[in-house]
């Protein structure tokens, strides 16, 4: 599924406001400067780039600690829904 990480790269590297940070997989998202916004932007991006929904309570910690970590979730969602459609 390099499209998802393609999609999440591009989507992610949009909103971060740290310039001097090069992103892969490895790369921690709260080492980007995201703010709680940027995060929900990031996350209705994502919902509209895929056609999925992201189960997300702005109430709890982000999930997702890398960016693979987002990476992998997104394949997985992508896969679940795509199977129940």
């Amino acid at each position: 599924m390099a499209d998802v990480a393609t999609g999440v790269l591009e989507i992610v590297g949009a909103r971060m406001r740290t310039a001097d940070c090069k992103l892969g997989f490895a790369t921690p998202l709260d080492s980007l400067g995201l703010s709680s916004l940027d995060i929900l932007e990031i996350i209705l991006d994502l919902e509209q780039r895929f056609d999925i929904e992201i189960p997300y309570n702005v109430n709890t910690k982000l999930e997702f600690d890398t960016i693979g970590a987002l990476v992998h979730a997104i394949e997985r969602i992508v896969a679940e829904q795509a199977g129940s459609k």
